[in-house]
């Protein structure tokens, strides 16, 4: 028995030892100016971009081949950011400024698919199989996507909230809190 315990001990610090010498050695070297951009996007990977994502957005900024306007979410301040961080002069002529929006689904149009939910990059739909789904405004980017695969066309575009709806709004006091507090 004792062997059998030595002997397993000893593989499995022989093979976390050889993990560690591969991981450090067979490191794969990111470009520093790469992972600093990565960091100034807000890593929603949401595609707005036309990118699969924020580090290979982040990537083609590091190269030189996108414009500094490419982030939706991030908007102008992103913008002025990347400028400054790239050395390279702000011209935000060519951003797009709309107001910020986020997608409201109309309750009798939605079947429950989950189409929606699929395609959703920032998990901002909630729902359930053949049941109605929200949205949850906070997290929506206005991106789009779920209202171009909706087969019932009940995922609408309206302006964003200016005070979005989060979980502490759905906080009511116990009734044994009202009752030692004197609330009626």
């Amino acid at each position: 028995m004792l062997v059998a315990v030595v002997s397993i001990t000893l593989l499995g610090l022989g093979l976390g030892g050889g993990l560690s010498l591969a991981a450090h050695y067979l490191r794969v070297k990111s470009d520093p100016l790469t992972d600093e951009l990565e960091n100034l996007m807000p890593g929603l990977n949401c595609g707005q971009c036309n990118f699969p994502g924020c580090r290979p957005a982040a990537e083609a900024l590091a190269r030189g081949e996108a414009g500094i306007t490419l982030c939706p979410p991030g908007g102008r301040p992103l913008a002025e950011q990347l400028a400054e961080k790239l050395a390279i002069p702000a011209d935000l002529s060519a951003f797009e400024e709309r107001p910020p929006g986020v997608v409201i689904i109309e309750e009798e149009g939605c079947i429950g698919c989950t189409k929606c939910l699929q395609v959703c990059g920032t998990d901002a739909i909630i729902g359930a199989p053949r049941q109605m789904h929200t949205v949850i405004a906070a997290a929506c980017t206005d991106c789009g996507k779920c209202i171009a695969v909706c087969p019932t066309d009940c995922i609408v575009p309206v302006a964003a909230p200016q005070t979005p709806v989060s979980l502490q709004d759905w906080y009511w006091p116990r009734p044994d809190d009202r009752a030692r507090t004197g609330a009626a």
